[in-house]
C-alpha cells in the first residue's frame, strides 16, 4: 500500500497522529528510541525533518535507525533538497506557499525531483502554510505568516493548494510555538477544503490536542513534546486525546 493511501485510509476511520523527529536534535540511536516510544504510544507515522542543521548524513542515519525500531511509515519532512534519504517510505513534496522566496515555493522541489524519482521515493504533494508566530520555520522559510486574527487568509491559501491539486494542507505554527493555530482558523479551513488538514506546532498537552482535533484537524503532529520529555506516558495521553 502506498503511504498516501495508508494515511487517507486512517483519516477515513478517524483522527491521525504523527510524530516529528528532528535529525539535528539527537543521535540516530536516540531518534530510534523516540520512534519506538511513539509507535508504542499509538502514533500512525514518523516524520523526519527540521529547519536547521540537517545534513544528508544525519537524515540517512536517522531514517535507517527509525526504520529498524518502528513499524509505522517513515515520511520525510524536508527543509530542502539536501534533506532526503532513499531509505524513507515517502516524502512530503511540499511547497511553502506563503514564503517570499521562490526557492522555497518551487526551487528546492525542482532540485529534488530527479533524485526522488531515481530513488523511487513516494512523493506526497502538500501545501505548507506558516501561521503566526511561525518560530524558526517561519524565519528560515522567509514566510509572511498568516495572522492569527485572519482565518479567511488561511482559507484562501488552503483553497489555492487544493485547486492546484495538492493532496494535503498543513497549518504550521512552528516548533516550540506557545500554542497551535487558532481553533477558529482550523475550523474555517476544514469547512472550506476537501483534502485532509494537518495541524502542527504548539500542541503540547492532551487538552490542546483534543481541542485541535475537535476543531477539524484530520492529522495532528507533535515533535517538541516528545524530544523534550522522552515520556512515553505523556505521548500516550496526547495520542489518546487525538483519537478519542
Amino acid at each position: 500500500m502506498k503511504v498516501l493511501d495508508y494515511v487517507l485510509e486512517r483519516v477515513s476511520r478517524g483522527k491521525v497522529h504523527m510524530t516529528l523527529i528532528d535529525p539535528d536534535k539527537q543521535s540516530a540511536g536516540e531518534a530510534a528510541a523516540l520512534a519506538g516510544l511513539a509507535t508504542e504510544a499509538g502514533t500512525d507515522a514518523i516524520m523526519v525533518g527540521g529547519s536547521t542543521g540537517v545534513t544528508p548524513e544525519k537524515v540517512d542515519g536517522t531514517v535507517r535507525a527509525i526504520k529498524a525500531a518502528s513499524t509505522v511509515p517513515v515520511i520525510l519532512f524536508p527543509g530542502g533538497a539536501s534533506s532526503l534519504s532513499r531509505h524513507a517510505d515517502a516524502v512530503y513534496f511540499m511547497s511553502l506557499l506563503n514564503s517570499r522566496s521562490p526557492r522555497l515555493i518551487v526551487g528546492e522541489q525542482r532540485r529534488a525531483a530527479r533524485v526522488i524519482k531515481a530513488w523511487g521515493l513516494e512523493p506526497i504533494s502538500m501545501a505548507y502554510l506558516i501561521v503566526e508566530p511561525g518560530m524558526r520555520a517561519g524565519l528560515i522559510g522567509e514566510a509572511d505568516p498568516i495572522p492569527r486574527s485572519r482565518p479567511e487568509e488561511a482559507v484562501e491559501w488552503a483553497l489555492t493548494a487544493q485547486f492546484f491539486g495538492m493532496r494535503l494542507v498543513y497549518l504550521e505554527s512552528g516548533s516550540g510555538a506557545p500554542e497551535p493555530a487558532p481553533l477558529g482558523m482550523v475550523r474555517a479551513v476544514k469547512e472550506a477544503i476537501e483534502v485532509p488538514l494537518i495541524v502542527g506546532g504548539g500542541i503540547r498537552t492532551p487538552a490542546s490536542a483534543a481541542a485541535v482535533a475537535k476543531a477539524g484537524a484530520d492529522i495532528l503532529v507533535t515533535g517538541t513534546v516528545v524530544e523534550e520529555t522522552k515520556n512515553a506516558a505523556a505521548l500516550r495521553d496526547i495520542v489518546a486525546a487525538v483519537k478519542r
